[in-house]
């Protein structure tokens, strides 16, 4: 599931670690759904095709009819930490989720169809790449849904339109505590979390002039910093760079707005 690079699907680790959650159980219901919102789709994520264990897999671009019913699994600690397909770092407490075709980010309802309790999971991540399974969730929302301890459901699997969701949202009844020890709440239970060096790469000059010119544009717009990286050997050039950043949802709102301020279209590395 996890990725080296956020712009291409790689396979799941070989490694032979059993997967697990946490040592004891965890309270998860003061841990909130996402609020499905329109976030900026890149590369990062959705590579497409790209192929897994000898399958090319196809990102759906119009996800706006999808509803599929099949096996649900859960993720956890063997993943904890590692980046996801889109560079964000996975976190088993959030509220997120691997699939396959869906593109990345997207939201979607899951319905356990035994009991019937359904949650919101933002999909940021690539998977479940064995059997029949079509979605993977992380431990907290296989927890919400009750089917944690065996590990697999039966699930309906339904796209959310943010415009749709947003004007047609009511308040939810907030779930009761078990009165175990409470999980450790993840600061955006959509799983924004990125790495510690994560930058935009806003532009690559010849001249340190030209470079100079960019970052006193570019640092009106932003309270992060603004870098004039300068060549480490001949022939490289001046990088600019903002960041770091630590949260997506704000890589990516700046992005948007550098996008419409007519500037290139910046891209994420991590030096």
């Amino acid at each position: 599931m996890t990725v080296k690079d956020p712009g291409v699907q790689t396979p799941p680790p070989k490694d032979e670690e059993k997967d697990s959650g946490p040592k004891r159980p965890v309270d998860v219901s003061h841990i909130p759904e996402p609020v499905p919102r329109e976030e900026l789709r890149t590369i990062a994520g959705n590579v497409s095709p790209y192929k897994v264990l000898g399958r090319t897999y196809r990102v759906i671009k119009d996800p706006s009819n999808y509803k599929a019913r099949g096996v649900a699994s859960w993720y956890g600690k063997k993943f904890h930490g590692r980046k996801t397909s889109n560079g964000e770092l996975y976190n088993m407490y959030g509220m997120t989720a691997a699939h396959k075709t869906l593109p990345i980010p997207s939201y979607v309802k899951v319905t356990n169809l035994k009991n019937k309790k359904s949650v919101v999971v933002r999909v940021n991540d690539r998977g479940p790449f064995h059997g029949d399974r079509i979605i993977d969730l992380t431990y907290t929302a296989a927890k919400k849904l009750g089917y944690q301890k065996g590990g697999t459901a039966e699930v309906l699997v339904e796209y959310i339109d943010p415009k749709q969701y947003q004007a047609g949202k009511k308040a939810a009844s907030a779930p009761a505590a078990s009165g175990e020890p409470k999980a450790p709440a993840p600061v955006h239970s959509a799983g924004y979390a990125l790495p510690a060096n994560t930058f935009l790469q806003l532009g690559a000059f010849s001249k340190a002039a030209s470079a100079k010119a960019l970052q006193a544009k570019v640092v009106k717009m932003t309270s992060r910093d603004v870098l004039v990286v300068a060549p480490e050997k001949e022939q490289s050039l001046f990088k600019v760079r903002v960041g770091p950043f630590v949260d997506n949802l704000e890589l990516s709102l700046f992005r948007e707005k550098l996008i419409k301020a007519n500037f290139p279209t910046p891209h994420i590395i991590y030096p």
